[in-house]
């Protein structure tokens, strides 16, 4: 089996995503693989037309521009992956729903493998918009690691 060269994890900053970003900074290290670091959002109003003015296009929906709470999510996330022993470490702060937003960056980036945490989006709620994990391992054209962040 060969090593994987780029590997992308989501996260959005809740302390489950985090052993998720801390396991994956492990395994890029140990794998000596880039890990790209990603959270997904949602701007409010005001956000979204800021953005598309710092991008100089309207209905631009590439990576958000200025400081954003997902910036601040993924710069912090991206520590914590260095600490776990990645040293080639990439936040991306992206305008999206998470599990689009996960799949487009896995295939822009040609990852070879997606990590996320087990914790899923749970009651009524979760059985009307799904989980992340069911998901992006449902439908990721690569390896999915699950890991296990919750009792």
């Amino acid at each position: 089996m060969s090593a994987y060269r780029t590997v992308v994890v989501g996260t959005d900053g809740s302390q489950s995503s985090l052993r998720a970003v801390r396991q994956a900074g492990a395994l890029a290290g140990a794998c000596e693989a880039r890990l790209l670091v990603v959270c997904a959002f949602l701007p409010s109003r005001a956000e979204g037309r800021e953005v598309r003015r710092a991008r100089g296009a309207p209905g631009d929906d590439a990576e958000a521009a200025g400081a954003t709470p997902a910036e601040d999510t993924v710069r912090a996330a991206a520590e914590q992956a260095r600490a776990a022993g990645a040293s080639d470490v990439v936040p991306f702060a992206v305008v999206g729903s998470p599990v689009e937003t996960l799949l487009d960056v896995v295939a822009r980036e040609e990852a070879d493998l997606l990590v996320v945490g087990n914790r899923g989006v749970d009651g009524i709620r979760g059985r009307l918009l799904g989980s992340v994990p069911a998901d992006v391992t449902r439908r990721s054209p690569v390896d999915v690691l699950v890991v296990h962040t919750t009792g």
